[in-house]
């Protein structure tokens, strides 16, 4: 039975029962509806400020458990390890399981891995909580998206819900700058534990007004256990020699042979999804060039900024002698023009088409980045850094919302959970590969050139500008192009 939410005129909460509950009003949405969409932003939100307030402490965190750079690095790698090789996973267990189950426990588990991990003076604990909370956020993602674009009906109401959610994304990664400053004044725990409470707290909301959604999964034999497995151990082998290509080489023989492995995964699980009669991945969905366009444009948004600034934190702390809080309130113009446009978008996504958002987003970020190239430390913040945080704020407020539209516009609901799993699998992965591929030159750098000094430069920070300014540029020339692709979408 098809119930509009927007139509509930009373505010009791519902009983849990299966629905397939649409909401169609973009205008009128109830309590009910608000409080769910509140639910689903704060869980994204948390995970954008987690992964945020965790890189401003990471010196602090180094120096009080004598940790080496390298071994900080895994700090962060950890969560990507396992956030970008089980989202795939995630986003079709979200389809399978139950999408409202998926997520109540994933976002438990990740608040409480936020407390224990807040409690731990063990480096090696601290990065095996974090690869836990990867995993968490790898089952969240896909299932909050999903339960969006099958709650609000596509159009209006989903443009709405969409940019909402998106753009409260985008926030948690400008503003958990800002908190993070302000926690590791505090104390660099404070930064773990904070996620803790908040995603407890969801869990109790969620369960509440979170409709529940059928499983398609009737027996365990249904489950497509091979392509599971060799789908996650491609995409965790690909991360891991990633991570460790600055270390130990992008030409050495365990990088190679690790990208080996994870090709020859990658085959077989090809191989698989083409012959099983439920596949984890329908290979068919990726024939829509919409899709393709998202996912490759997800990768370059992310790839680029993730890497400009972790650079641009170590100039602003190692170079310039900044403090986590100075900043945290340098980014802050970002986030506050992301914020400010959370009410607009979904009119904007109504009247221009994603692809142009999309190009206009990375048009954004490609003139924030070449605008960064004339870094020097005698410029001030106005001339230098002011300017490129309002055209990071433009390119984040239009093209995050907009590539997660066209992602998932013109699926099955049965596959939006695996539509939004591929999105954000392309965009923890692009942001591992590009920055990777930075550090790996500022290593290089640092190696021949000495350690960073202050009022200058780091070693290898232009190359490294450089290379996320042609990045950039590749994904507007491939958006722009798509404005002359006609062609109909087959998914």
């Amino acid at each position: 039975m098809c119930i509009s939410m927007a139509s509930m005129t009373t505010t009791a909460l519902p009983t849990r029962r299966e629905t397939t509950a649409t909401v169609s009003d973009a205008h009128d949405w109830s309590s009910r509806t608000w409080l769910l969409l509140v639910v689903l932003c704060g869980a994204l939100f948390l995970d954008g400020l987690d992964i945020s307030m965790v890189g401003v402490a990471l010196p602090s965190i180094g120096s009080e458990l004598a940790m080496s750079p390298s071994a900080l690095q895994w700090i962060v790698s950890g969560y990507v390890l396992g956030y970008g090789g089980l989202l795939l996973l995630g986003g079709r267990a979200a389809d399978l399981l139950g999408r409202r189950q998926v997520f109540l426990t994933a976002v438990a588990v990740f608040g409480i891995a936020s407390v224990v991990s807040a409690t731990l003076s063990s480096p090696e604990a601290i990065i095996a909580l974090r690869f836990v909370k990867g995993v968490a956020a790898a089952f969240t993602v896909p299932a909050g998206l999903s339960i969006i674009t099958t709650t609000f009906a596509e159009g209006p109401a989903r443009n709405k819900a969409l940019s909402i959610y998106t753009v409260v994304g985008a926030s948690g990664f400008s503003l958990g700058l800002v908190f993070g400053g302000i926690l590791t004044e505090i104390g660099w725990r404070a930064t773990f534990l904070l996620p803790g409470p908040v995603s407890l707290l969801l869990v109790l909301v969620g369960a509440k007004v979170i409709p529940t959604a059928a499983r398609t999964l009737r027996s365990i034999a249904e489950f497509d256990l091979v392509g599971a497995l060799t789908s996650t151990a491609s995409l965790l082998t690909l991360v891991v020699a990633v991570v460790e290509a600055p270390d130990h080489g992008w030409t050495s023989g365990l990088v190679l042979g690790l990208f080996a492995v994870s090709l020859a995964l990658a085959a077989v699980f090809v191989a698989v999804e083409l012959r099983h009669p439920a596949p984890l991945v329908r290979l068919g969905i990726l024939r829509s060039w919409h899709l393709v366009h998202a996912n490759a444009a997800g990768a370059i948004m992310a790839g680029g900024y993730f890497s400009f600034q972790f650079l641009v934190t170590l100039y602003l702390q190692d170079s310039l002698g900044w403090s986590p809080m100075a900043m945290a309130l340098g980014f802050l113009p970002a986030g506050v023009l992301v914020i400010a446009s959370s009410t607009r978008m979904d009119r904007v996504l109504e009247r221009v088409s994603t692809q142009a958002l999309i190009a206009i987003g990375l048009v954004s970020f490609l003139a924030a980045y070449a605008l960064f190239l004339r870094v020097d430390p005698g410029l001030g913040y106005t001339v230098l850094l002011l300017p490129t945080m309002l055209l990071l704020g433009v390119g984040f407020a239009t093209a995050f919302p907009s590539i997660n539209a066209q992602a998932t516009a013109g699926v099955a609901d049965h596959e939006q959970g695996l539509a939004s799993g591929l999105v954000n699998t392309s965009v923890q992965l692009g942001g591992a590969v590009v920055l990777a591929v930075v550090s790996a030159i500022l290593a290089s750098s640092a190696a021949s050139e000495g350690p960073a000094l202050t009022d200058q430069l780091i070693p290898g920070m232009l190359p490294g500008l450089r290379v996320i300014v042609a990045i950039t540029a590749v994904g507007v020339l491939a958006s722009l192009a798509t404005l002359w692709v006609r062609r109909p979408s087959r998914v």
